[in-house]
């Protein structure tokens, strides 16, 4: 356990996370937070309600073939972004500003150099990395025009999420909320004036969410360019890289990471397993589940958020009592959200396909995978805090391993071998499957975790 420090060596704006009521602290850190990651989704979710409706299934089907691509750009800000959030968090709690400024400037060198990378590789290979993510000549067009557009917001997306997450950790939850707000107004403007007035497709919902994400990005980076807006801002010097720091980074930003592309690999394994089982209706299908779920499970990540800097804050200055307490006051919430969430996608799954494509035989189809693949999605909300918890404290490996458990342990075996039995349902089925599996090994983590840093 890190020795405390007192309270004095740290800025006024961070001694409420050492000294508010824990529960008090955490809504204040998660509204702002579960808001702008609500707000964030939606920037997808709006796209794939006007492109549904709009340009049509095939449509939906080729942008849930480009969601593997965006998981991979959002693993590796994540990297960056989350590892950096909560090492500040960290540095702040034991009263080490340097630290932390270092912490911001080599964040910025990496999200740029590491962005331009994988976008100039995604350009260069749109095509065979398409194709090899499930795409056929049906669905392949749609992808393509998504994937052309989008590519260059995508480095917009990684400053803004990630430099937001540090705003946040900084002391600043409600002007982090602000900068979700303003992408997401403009976005709701542009995206039906982009895919239907002007009648420029899917490609149109891309522009329009590169557009939104820039401005959000100026809106963010400006703030750590302002001295008023306390003591970690860009400064001189804090640039090179130094290695110590970038292993503090990638070492707990990797847990994260590891989640999306695990998801990533999954979509692939799913993408291709639908397109022999049941072409691009089944595709589609997925896509609206995907975005079902995700809406959901960012609000659960929101929490986590918002938990991760007193967590980490705390765990940082000596007081484990307050992370134990901050820890059972996120899984109450996350499971109340995944509960809810399941029970909606249980009872009005029609509903929730009919918003997104008017095509009855695909309306019931979704229906169908909705019921079946959310059965214990309620249990899903815990393991995601867990994840949290274990990144916050800077247990490593032990955030990697329950990254690792519920979509490459064992929903990949499953979903390899369900589908022999079962079909097209046994690619549903996968998930309630790992979802119970990984909730009983989360549990047993999460208990000798808790009762060591009880004593």
């Amino acid at each position: 356990m890190p020795q405390s420090h007192t309270l004095t060596e740290n800025p006024e704006k961070l001694r409420e996370l050492a000294r508010m009521p824990v529960g008090r602290l955490l809504w204040k850190y998660s509204l702002p937070s579960v808001v702008g990651m609500l707000v964030m989704q939606l920037y997808n979710v709006i796209d794939r309600i006007v492109i549904g409706q709009v340009v049509g299934p095939k449509a939906i089907a080729g942008l849930a073939i480009t969601f593997p691509v965006m998981n991979i750009a959002t693993a590796l800000g994540v990297l960056i972004g989350a590892g950096a959030t909560a090492r500040m968090s960290l540095f702040l709690g034991a009263g080490n500003l340097d630290g932390a400024r270092r912490i911001l400037g080599n964040s910025l060198t990496l999200t740029l150099t590491i962005g331009l990378l994988y976008v100039g590789l995604f350009a260069i290979f749109m095509d065979t990395i398409l194709q090899w993510f499930g795409a056929d000549e049906q669905t392949i067009p749609y992808a393509r025009d998504f994937m052309m557009f989008i590519l260059p917001g995508l480095l917009m997306t990684n400053l803004t999420f990630s430099f937001n997450n540090m705003m946040r950790a900084t002391g600043y939850p409600t002007r982090a909320m602000l900068t979700m707000f303003i992408g997401f107004g403009l976005n709701m403007l542009l995206a039906p004036t982009f895919v239907y007035f002007l009648g420029l497709g899917i490609k149109g919902a891309a522009i329009a969410t590169d557009i939104s994400m820039t401005v959000s990005m100026i809106f963010v980076m400006r703030h750590f360019c302002l001295r008023r807006n306390g003591p970690v801002i860009f400064t001189r010097g804090i640039y090179r890289i130094s290695w110590s720091l970038v292993a503090g980074i990638v070492g707990i930003g990797a847990a994260p990471c590891i989640v999306n592309v695990a998801s990533c690999l999954i979509n692939i394994f799913i993408n291709n397993a639908l397109k022999h089982y049941g072409g691009y209706e089944a595709i589609a299908a997925s896509g609206i589940f995907v975005t079902y779920t995700s809406m959901l499970c960012c609000i659960v990540l929101g929490i986590c958020q918002g938990m991760q800097p007193i967590a980490g804050f705390n765990y940082g200055h000596g007081l484990p009592g307050r992370v134990v307490r901050v820890f059972w006051l996120a899984t109450a919430a996350a499971t109340a959200i995944t509960a809810l969430g399941c029970l909606g996608g249980l009872t009005f799954s029609e509903s929730i396909a009919r918003a997104f494509v008017s095509d009855i035989p695909l309306v019931k189809f979704t229906g169908h995978a909705l019921s079946t693949a959310m059965l214990c999605f309620w249990m899903v909300g815990f393991q995601i805090v867990a994840t949290t918890y274990f990144q916050s404290i800077g247990n490593i490996g032990t955030s990697i391993f329950l990254s690792l458990v519920r979509q490459v342990i064992f929903l990949l075996p499953l979903l390899m071998i369900l589908p022999r039995f079962f079909g097209l349902d046994g690619i549903w089925y996968t998930f309630p499957a790992s979802d119970t599996l990984a909730t009983v090994v989360t549990a047993a983590l999460v208990w000798h975790s808790l009762s060591r840093l009880k004593k």
